[in-house]
């Protein structure tokens, strides 16, 4: 019975220290700037565009990868990752952002909620704020209004620490059904009105899975200049590290609670409790 109990002990008290290494590895993730994060892109403007984008970072290397679907045929997307690096909080707008009641939200209606461009998700050449309507550098829809697009981009540390704080949106409405931009779909961009507002009001909105999201962004609408250096736990690394130390606590709290009685069991019956 004693080698059982020892057995039984060693066991308990082992797995604390398993989880310790994936506590410990998970802070060395965090440290190096290491993750993979999940985002789900939902339709705005009743544009009927979906589709899935990751993000990973690899020490200050940010590689975005896109799929999407709905829009516009043979069109360019503009595409951005839209937010702050210094704590404010930004979130996806709804409908309901359309302040103006003219049926289309605006990329100025919706700056409001997802926050000033931080990262623009061109296909080469520059991705600071001012690249931001670069059309000519942007993905293109092909004839089924699919678009697939992957870039590795150096960012600032700023970035790297707060990407959980970041949204991407992509760009690009047709509102009269004409598989193209024009200005008889929604007029002229607010913008730039050399552009339809087709070409530059919001298709599709998404964050960071499992990311804090909620409330209007400290300050009001963010004026940055591009990408900026943040601070921050990538949630996917965190969710790891916050599960292990939770497991770790519960287990030492089971274990010193399994000391304790078979102390009482042995001093009890003078060395042989059952």
């Amino acid at each position: 019975m004693i080698a059982k109990r020892t057995s039984r002990l060693a066991a308990l008290f082992a797995l604390p220290a398993a989880l310790a290494l994936t506590v410990g590895a998970s802070s060395q993730a965090v440290a190096e700037g290491t993750g993979a994060f999940q985002i789900n892109l939902s339709q705005l403007n009743d544009s009927g565009s979906k589709g899935t984008a990751m993000l990973s970072v690899q020490g200050r290397q940010l590689t975005v990868k896109i799929e999407s679907e709905g829009l516009v045929p043979g069109q360019p997307s503009a595409q951005h990752l839209h937010g702050s690096t210094d704590g404010h909080d930004f979130h996806c707008p709804d409908a309901s952002d359309d302040t103006n009641r003219d049926g289309v939200l605006d990329n100025t209606e919706a700056t409001v909620d997802y926050g000033n461009i931080n990262i623009s998700l061109t296909t080469k050449g520059p991705t600071d704020m001012m690249s931001g309507l670069a059309v000519d550098r942007m993905p293109v829809a092909d004839a089924q209004g699919k678009l697939s697009y992957q870039r590795t981009i150096p960012v600032s540390q700023a970035v790297v620490d707060h990407i959980k704080d970041l949204h991407i949106v992509q760009h690009g409405i047709d509102r009269n059904n004409n598989k193209k931009y024009d200005f008889d779909g929604a007029g002229k961009s607010e913008l730039d009105p050399k552009l339809p507002q087709e070409a530059t009001a919001p298709t599709n909105c998404g964050e960071v899975k499992g990311a804090a999201v909620g409330s209007i962004p400290v300050g009001g609408v963010e004026t940055g200049t591009g990408p900026v250096e943040e601070k921050g736990v990538p949630i996917a690394v965190m969710g790891a590290g916050g599960v292990a130390f939770v497991a770790v606590t519960g287990a030492l709290a089971v274990a010193r609670r399994r000391k304790s009685v078979l102390a009482a069991g042995w001093n009890g019956n003078n060395g042989d409790a059952a």
